[in-house]
């Protein structure tokens, strides 16, 4: 989804994913959840499809929650600070971002992390064993232009600001507020690669906690998707979720990775995506019903083109309904009745 707005690079985010993770989504949920937001990928590109109400995004590293909620609500003075920043660099940017990320280690600051994340390698966030950052920057380029970024802060804002909370919580703290109208999104830590401790993660998860914490989901009836397990080539990484947990599994293709790129490999990732059994009963009966909806519209169809048809002498093929639309980005969609001249023309509008 290259037009929506992705003002945080990060390795492992689901923007590339995301159009088709949407597509599993029904539209106009109360909250969409994110309890491990990363970038905030699925949020923001939900937001620019109006898939919900709401949003809530949460992540236990603070100090990138408290950067995607300075990008939301107060997006003026965050693209400034990242300007300035940026612009400091020209004069040694190795040595810049060095004290840039001691800084930031000693203070925490998120608009500090914003220009790190924009300017180290990959966008591939790194931990040491005390938690502090510890990735090195990019020496091929200086990171996301001001300009640019300005653009994506303020697009993620007006997607999302005045309708989105924002929280540094344990996920099932997070989990434990959802609710039957809610959905919830989760891509949890990478347990495919290193199990509860990853070096690319502020924080693992324990993989049977996390089946427990989906066991209270199923018994509230909550919908949700799971990013989690994936394959590389004949290689799997993680343990699959268990089948006692009743979810429909999905393979995505996501491309080659970057490590087959960097090995010279040509391997294609595939993730899994899990839905819940709550979730696929709700798409299964959006999908009924859109299926008697158009029964119905085709019977209506027929009833009104016979007439017509026989009345001026019309094939089958000459005589078709029609109706506009207005779709969301401000176009027109016209489809129209169909005659063989000008003078057999018909048109029917929506009231």
């Amino acid at each position: 989804m290259k037009t929506v707005p992705h003002p945080i690079q990060y390795q492992g985010s689901k923007r590339n994913l995301a159009s088709v993770i949407l597509q599993y989504i029904p539209k106009r949920i109360d909250h969409l959840i994110e309890p491990f937001a990363g970038s905030a990928a699925i949020s923001i590109a939900a937001a620019a499809r109006q898939a919900a109400k709401s949003h809530v995004i949460n992540d236990l590293n603070k100090p990138l929650a408290d950067l995607l909620r300075l990008i939301v609500e107060s997006p003026v003075g965050t693209a400034a600070f990242y300007e300035q920043t940026w612009n400091a660099q020209h004069h040694d940017s190795l040595a810049h971002f060095y004290e840039v990320r001691e800084e930031f280690n000693r203070t925490q600051d998120p608009l500090l992390f914003l220009y790190l994340l924009a300017r180290c390698v990959k966008g591939s966030v790194r931990y040491n064993l005390d938690g502090q950052f510890n990735q090195s920057p990019d020496k091929r380029r200086h990171g996301t232009r001001p300009e640019t970024m300005r653009a994506n802060i303020f697009g993620a804002s007006t997607l999302l600001k005045g309708k989105t909370k924002f929280s540094s919580l344990d996920y099932r703290e997070v989990l434990n507020q959802a609710k039957k109208s809610d959905l919830v999104y989760m891509d949890p830590p990478y347990q495919g690669v290193c199990g509860d401790r990853d070096s690319r993660y502020f924080s693992g998860i324990n993989h049977n906690d996390f089946v427990v914490a989906l066991e209270a989901l199923n018994s509230k009836e909550i919908s949700y998707i799971v990013s989690y397990d994936g394959r590389r080539g004949d290689k799997t990484f993680g343990e699959l979720l268990p089948a006692s947990l009743d979810l429909t599994r999905v393979e995505l293709d996501a491309g080659r990775s970057s490590q087959s790129t960097l090995l010279g490999r040509d391997e294609v990732t595939y993730e899994s995506l899990y839905l819940s059994r709550a979730l696929t009963d709700q798409l299964a009966r959006k999908t009924m019903k859109t299926h008697v909806h158009r029964q119905i519209g085709m019977g209506c169809e027929h009833f009104f083109q016979t007439p017509v048809k026989d009345a001026l002498e019309l094939s089958e093929t000459n005589v078709t309904s029609s109706h506009s639309i207005h779709l969301p980005n401000s176009k027109t969609r016209t489809l129209y009745l169909v005659m063989p001249t000008k003078e057999h023309k018909f048109a029917v509008y929506p009231q």
